[in-house]
């Protein structure tokens, strides 16, 4: 996987990302929340967001929104993703890239959690 070396790029990469899905807000089977303040994209946020949406491509998944968002107040914990399904949010903290796709791969399509990972989780 290439490095993304400039906010321009990601932003082209999640451009890219949001023409190839089909899904819009509200029909989307999965919501996936990636924390990108300050101290995420220092903690390698970037990146993770790089992985995810590259899983998703491999694998041929449309369903799903991605949020990118600030800060969610657990710096300890970054980079964080939340990955919103089946009514409930599951907060991952300390994510890297090979775990934000095996995430993608168990979580976001497979619907099983991976609980050695998980900070949080919410009935929606």
């Amino acid at each position: 996987m290439a490095k993304i070396n400039s906010l321009d790029e990601l932003r082209k990469l999640r451009d890219q990302a949001k023409e190839s899905m089909t899904a819009r807000s509200g029909e989307a089977k999965v919501r996936i929340r990636a924390s990108m303040g300050t101290v995420g994209i220092a903690g390698g946020a970037r990146e993770v967001l790089k992985a995810i949406i590259d899983e998703l491509e491999k694998r041929n998944f449309h369903e799903v929104e991605i949020i990118e968002g600030g800060s969610m107040g657990l710096d300890k914990e970054e980079p964080v993703i939340v990955v919103e399904r089946d009514g409930f949010q599951t907060t991952y903290g300390k994510v890297q890239p090979e775990m934000a796709r095996q995430i993608v791969a168990q979580h976001v399509i497979n619907g099983q959690i991976i609980s050695e990972w998980v900070i949080a989780r919410n009935k929606q």
